[in-house]
């Protein structure tokens, strides 16, 4: 059947609009990366190196490395020095480079700082926070984290000269507080004392703008406000999952942080 100029006419204009319907569509479901940022595709990882914050050493992660190791991953606990930011990075950059092929990144409270700086580190196949800062390139953390309200733990921070730490008080209420009390008593013996200067400190690049991100918010954080972590997880694009948990829901929640780690390492 011959086909009229009308009718040809007609057909173009419908098939047209169908294709721009169907493109927008498209563009409709594809998300878009955090602040424009172009990340790149996760790969299946058999490394993790984990950083641990204040209050703390590598330990903390003990309950999460048991579990991992059962997967098959290799494991490695940095012992962070909780000096200054350029000294804890360099610390994570050097077990970094003694790892054999992609690498998860993972950190919790004060180290997602050396996440954030030493993400870029081109063994690191993803990152992964727990709980943990994760500012921009050159961004004032502690004036972003004044504009939520103060956390409880915040008050508990004694210094002795230059060096600080948690008192007991806080540490079992604020820091550990879903941990059985005798549990958080013998972290509290352990923590690890951190340097005034390392709290100066700015990243001067953020890993998660080009690496793929996780984050697991603890939603009865007293230790940084759980909102903070939200916009913080948020502006990156990280998968996010939330967790009834205190501060230390690595140590309360191992299995669910176990999980998120195995996920970001394609398991």
């Amino acid at each position: 059947m011959m086909m009229t100029r009308r009718s040809f006419s007609t057909a173009v204009i419908a098939g047209a609009a169908a294709s721009l319907i169907s493109a927008r569509g498209v563009a409709a479901s594809t998300p878009t990366p955090a602040s424009g940022a172009v990340k790149s595709a996760p790969l299946k990882a058999r490394n993790v190196v984990l950083a641990h914050g204040l209050f703390a050493d590598g330990s903390c992660w003990t309950e999460v490395i048991a579990r991992l190791q059962a997967k098959g991953l290799n494991c490695t606990a940095v012992q962070n020095p909780l000096t200054t930011l350029p000294e804890a990075v360099e610390a994570a950059q050097r077990v970094l480079d003694r790892q054999d092929g992609p690498t998860v990144l993972v950190g919790h409270s004060f180290s997602g700082m050396i996440v954030t700086e030493a993400g870029v580190h081109p063994k690191v196949s993803a990152l992964v926070y727990v709980a943990a800062r994760a500012p921009d390139a050159g961004e004032d953390y502690t004036a972003l984290a004044k504009t939520y309200p103060t956390p409880p733990a915040s008050a508990g921070i004694v210094f002795d000269g230059d060096e600080g730490r948690l008192t007991e008080e806080a540490f079992l209420r604020d820091f550990a507080g879903d941990l059985p009390k005798a549990k958080a008593e013998v972290l509290y013996a352990v923590q690890q004392p951190f340097q005034k200067a390392l709290l100066s400190g700015k990243t001067t690049q953020a890993a998660w703008r080009s690496k793929p991100s996780w984050y697991a918010v603890s939603t009865e954080d007293r230790t940084i406000n759980p909102d903070l972590e939200r916009f913080m997880a948020k502006r990156m694009g990280a998968k996010t999952i939330e967790v009834k948990a205190s501060h230390l829901s690595l140590i309360s929640h191992p299995d669910t942080i176990a999980h998120l780690i195995l996920e970001a390492a394609g398991h």
